[in-house]
């Protein structure tokens, strides 16, 4: 059984990355390929979700970022 590393997180964020995840499984075609693949090693779903969660926050924390720096630099 794994945990998430930070317990203390924010429910809401891990609720919008799962959310990203699932569509992503559902419906965007360089996921549903990766998932193919990831199923090909015999990992189980939940594995697979959680790289693509990591995966995901990975690619929006920089977004982020960039949106906190903008919202501070205009006055």
């Amino acid at each position: 059984m794994r945990h998430r590393l930070n317990r203390g997180g924010s429910r809401t964020a891990n609720n919008v990355l799962w959310t990203i995840a699932m569509v992503r499984m559902r419906s965007g075609p360089r996921t549903r390929a990766y998932v193919e693949r990831r199923m090909g090693e015999c990992l189980s779903t939940k594995e697979i979700h959680r790289f693509l969660k990591r995966y995901i926050a990975s690619e929006l924390y920089p977004l982020i970022l960039a949106d906190l720096e903008e919202s501070v630099r205009v006055p």
